[in-house]
């Protein structure tokens, strides 16, 4: 399914600078200036929603987690963490300019072979797709909107 999503409305929370010609925003994740690519404004215009919108805790989101998998490095671009600390969710940004193909879910779902998530989005800004995997019973269902973040109650 389809998400009806547009993260171009959080560009007002994104810190951008620039240095020598070269453009650059802040990731409040990596708590740093990094340089501003066409996936790295999706990445953050994403991260943004996450915390303005979905009311994420920053405190258990890393962006450009590393991995390994079958003995290459990979990064993950963002990886959210329930309240555990456990592997709850993982997103694959693409660049606005590519289109999602089966690859694109086929590069999330190999990195969650690493963290075994229950939640897995991919996105290029344009189309994103969001999936509750059930490992129980080995199959997954797709979302209309990212999930509610389980906050403790107690």
């Amino acid at each position: 399914m389809l998400l009806q999503l547009d993260f171009w409305t959080y560009r007002t929370y994104l810190r951008r600078s620039e240095k020598d010609g070269q453009a650059f925003v802040f990731d409040p994740i990596r708590r740093k200036h990094v340089a501003l690519t066409p996936e790295e404004g999706l990445r953050q215009l994403v991260v943004q929603y996450l915390l303005n919108a979905k009311q994420y805790p920053a405190s258990h989101m890393r962006v450009e987690i590393g991995l390994t998998l079958n003995g290459m490095p990979r990064r993950c671009d963002i990886a959210v963490f329930d309240p555990q600390l456990q592997p709850w969710l993982l997103v694959e940004c693409k660049s606005p300019k590519m289109p999602l193909t089966q690859a694109a879910f086929e590069q999330v779902a190999r990195y969650n072979l690493t963290f075994q998530a229950p939640f897995l989005a991919i996105t290029n800004g344009e189309a994103t797709f969001c999936a509750h995997l059930d490992s129980e019973h080995g199959s997954f269902a797709f979302l209309n909107d990212f999930p509610e973040y389980p906050f403790r109650t107690s």
